[in-house]
């Protein structure tokens, strides 16, 4: 009685400190938690400085989601821009850098779960009869059997597997966000190359035209040279003129030419064998909504995987505290092992073990510690990269907004100097035909009206390419709630 008495004693105080112990893992393990997260703060003005004196037309078009180039309305760049998705190399890069950041996620998951491993080891051997403790005559080969598994598992007391979870979940969320920003930076390369061929086009049929112009000038001037009207130098004239605006139309082709290369690789098509009709340059300059600056932190998938990757650094720096806790590892062995294969997997022939291991770093000259003040270091980095790349995001806005406000300005403007050149030009030919001019003076007006009408046009693929960049900016439709949440 007074043994069983004794025996409860001793499982009673085995309880008490296995329960003192457990609460004080748990109590530490409260304390070693990682910093708990905090999006970092940044100036966020309330409004655009350019959205006092930008205006938008009426009625306001639809905020562009997804496919956003189609709100240029335009169907040859609609057919391109499908053909990204599929084909674009940078595209598929970024992918599969997502893919390969979920599988991270994925390995830091296993540290939550036991590793089971199972061996089986059949052997005859023979010892040295010079060994010690064997003779000669007892000596003789022996056999061994062993099948066994064994489990083992470190629990996550400090945080540290789960803190490795965080950082791969937000280190995955943002390579989806640069995987989003990757595909909005080639879908607007694309409509940036577009335009710009476009505008490249018109400059080539202005040329076109004012060649046609420049000959009927030409054939004019022979005649009346021929006529004894007008001088061998005005017929000079004339041809320089013809000769150097086809000499511009033609220097046109080594841009386009490397343009369509271009759009050729962003598709994913050899560029030997993409061809491109010319495309005449479309006048609809679309009216894009900027939003409010705050929408940016939420819209630009840049932005996004910087705040993703503070919290990723963030979570690593509960991994570096945890190095300061000791390691804890429960295993369990059980098995058959025997000398004879007969009775190798009967019931005598069982085994098994179960252990605990505890190992504490007593000294590692400052490494911790180090390892600890370079997570915090990462950490700043990422919260400085973050605050920049929201900067970078507002003045992006801005300048396009400026732009587009300014150029629609100068539009109008270089619009009238055109019809003032055109008028011009038409009674300084008046005054030539009545020889009340040289033919110098036309040449001069002629070359003023085609600047005049080339600039007309270069603001016009200008006023579209900076709408393109608008879009970019202001994220493209993009929303930061559609980054995955559940790897």
């Amino acid at each position: 009685m007074c043994a069983g008495g004794h025996g409860r004693e001793r499982s009673g105080l085995y309880s008490l400190m296995l329960g003192v112990f457990a609460a004080a893992l748990a109590v530490i393990a409260g304390c070693a938690m990682g910093p708990e997260y905090r999006k970092p703060e940044t100036e966020v003005p309330a409004a655009y400085k350019e959205t006092a004196n930008w205006k938008l037309a009426q009625p306001q078009e639809a905020i562009v989601r997804g496919e956003w180039w189609k709100i240029f309305q335009d169907p040859r760049l609609d057919a391109l821009e499908e053909q990204v998705e599929l084909s674009n190399q940078n595209i598929a890069a970024a992918e599969a850098r997502y893919r390969q950041a979920v599988t991270v996620v994925q390995a830091a998951r296993t540290g939550y779960f036991p590793t089971i491993t199972a061996d089986a080891h059949a052997s005859r051997s023979l010892r040295s009869s010079n060994a010690p403790g064997v003779s000669a005559r007892s000596n003789s080969p022996y056999s061994d059997y062993l099948l066994s598994g064994t489990a083992s598992w470190e629990p996550d007391l400090w945080g540290r597997v789960r803190s490795n979870v965080e950082s791969g979940q937000a280190g995955a969320q943002a390579s989806a966000a640069d995987l989003e920003s990757i595909r909005l930076s080639v879908h607007a390369l694309l409509a940036q190359s577009y335009f710009q061929l476009c505008a490249l086009d018109a400059q080539r049929t202005l040329l076109d035209a004012t060649a046609a112009a420049y000959r009927k000038s030409l054939e004019m001037t022979e005649n009346r040279y021929t006529n004894g009207v007008s001088s061998r130098a005005d017929v000079l004239k004339a041809e320089t003129q013809l000769k150097s605006t086809q000499a511009q139309a033609i220097d046109l082709g080594v841009q386009r030419s490397q343009l369509e290369n271009a759009i050729a690789v962003i598709i994913g098509r050899p560029p030997s064998l993409f061809i491109m009709p010319a495309i005449p340059l479309s006048s609809h300059t679309p009216a894009i909504p900027a939003g409010i600056p705050s929408e940016i932190l939420e819209r630009r998938p840049d932005i996004a995987a910087a705040e993703r990757r503070v919290a990723a650094a963030n979570a690593q720096i509960g991994v570096a505290r945890a190095a300061y806790f000791p390691d804890i590892i429960l295993g369990a062995t059980g098995g058959y092992g025997s000398s004879s294969i007969s009775n190798w997997l009967s019931w005598p022939s069982r085994l098994w073990s179960v252990g605990l291991s505890l190992s504490q770093t007593l000294f590692d000259a400052g490494l911790r510690s180090a390892l600890t003040d370079q997570a915090r270091a990462v950490y700043d980095t990422t919260v400085a990269s973050y605050r920049q790349a929201v900067l970078i995001g507002f003045q992006e806005v801005e300048d396009n907004l400026a732009a587009l406000r300014i150029l629609e300005e100068e539009s109008r403007v270089q619009d009238e100097a055109v019809r003032a050149a055109r008028r011009s030009l038409e009674l300084s030919m008046n005054q030539y035909k009545a020889g009340m001019i040289s033919y110098l003076e036309v040449v001069i007006v002629q070359a003023i009206l085609l600047a005049n009408e080339r600039t007309a046009v270069d603001i016009m693929g200008r006023r579209m390419i900076a709408s393109v960049l608008l879009i970019k900016a202001t994220g493209g439709g993009w929303d930061a709630s559609t980054l995955p949440s559940g790897i």
